[in-house]
């Protein structure tokens, strides 16, 4: 996709008033419902951590986090990339049970982030995460999952559609899965986001299962930092989005490394210094219980809902001078 893409012919289903009013819909219905679909109870999340602690989510191992120091505590501090391990350990020091979760309102900033109609270096997202079983680590519990988080996002354009006559966005509500080297095998001359708006295209609703470690090509799908997904149990939902005529990643998540996974995988993606941080160390020696998370963009979900073409539609955040020029030519108002 082009930087700053207008589909031709582009008119919002909502202005700017209506907008505004459907995020706040989205969001508190949104969550409500994950809340209960997930047994989730919300609680409060850092904006930034200690690097020390090893908390922090370092996704493709090349995004630079924001720093700052923090004079009066000796100490520098980063914004979060995601809250993928924070919540296991929340999970830990909270004492929540299998069955039970926590689930998160992140903010986080992303300085590397190319900046398109899907990408911003404002990140919002609903970072959740639930204690499991040693039994539920499996790929059926992953899909059921999955399926309840589908569900809970076109439950909430039933109730937003009840709001806004004008709004026509169609869902499909059963996803379609497949493995990663399914998808490769599917189309072996294609790149991962070529094979992602091929089969999106045409099954609408899609889990991409097992990204991370390398494909048969030698390559992975997509990368995936080694100590928090188990990579054989994890995998990205997608929605085709009509507007600009491509998939639309709203999620990734997956059922969280165990001693072994974690042990394997900062091994292949030579990370095995990390085994000394806090949260490594406790995880290889079993102490973190067994989890099951990810993250779901808010702006993603808006833009999805809405029928967007561009996420600053949806979202506050900076933009380089050709993303505005274009988008004031087209008549669309970034927030």
């Amino acid at each position: 996709m082009e930087k700053s893409y207008i589909p031709e012919g582009y008119i919002p289903a909502l202005g700017l008033y209506d907008t505004q009013k459907a995020i706040g819909i989205i969001k508190n219905t949104f969550m409500k419902k994950l809340c209960m679909a997930l047994h989730l109870k919300r609680v409060t999340a850092p904006l930034f951590v200690d690097p020390s602690t090893g908390l922090n989510d370092d996704l493709n191992g090349v995004e630079r986090p924001v720093s700052f120091d923090i004079p009066d505590a000796g100490m520098d501090a980063q914004v979060v990339h995601s809250l993928a391990k924070w919540k296991r350990m929340a999970l830990y020091r909270y004492d929540f049970q299998p069955g039970k979760g926590l689930l998160c309102d992140m903010n986080a900033i992303r300085r590397d982030e190319e900046l398109d109609n899907l990408h911003s270096v404002y990140v919002d997202q609903w970072d959740w995460e639930r204690v499991i079983l040693p039994e539920d680590r499996t790929e059926a519990f992953l899909r059921e999952t999955v399926g309840r988080i589908a569900g809970v996002i076109v439950n909430t354009l039933d109730e937003l559609k009840y709001e806004f006559d004008d709004l026509h966005t169609e869902l499909v509500r059963d996803v379609t899965f497949i493995t990663s080297q399914e998808l490769l095998d599917l189309y072996p001359d294609k790149t991962p986001k070529e094979r992602e708006t091929l089969f999106t295209r045409e099954h609408k609703t899609v889990f991409i299962e097992q990204i991370g470690d390398k494909l048969s090509n030698g390559l992975p799908h997509d990368g995936r930092a080694p100590d928090y997904d188990d990579w054989s149990l994890n995998g990205d939902l997608l929605f085709w989005h009509e507007p600009l005529g491509c998939a639309l990643e709203i999620s990734s998540m997956g059922i969280r490394v165990d001693p072994a996974s974690l042990d394997r995988q900062l091994t292949a993606a030579g990370c095995d210094a990390r085994r000394t941080l806090p949260f490594h160390r406790m995880l290889l020696e079993g102490k973190l219980p067994l989890t099951i998370g990810g993250g779901i963009g808010q702006s993603r979900v808006c833009m999805l809902l809405l029928g967007k073409a561009h996420i600053g539609e949806v979202q506050a955040s900076v933009w380089d001078d050709d993303t505005l020029r274009r988008c004031e030519a087209a008549g669309v108002k970034l927030l």
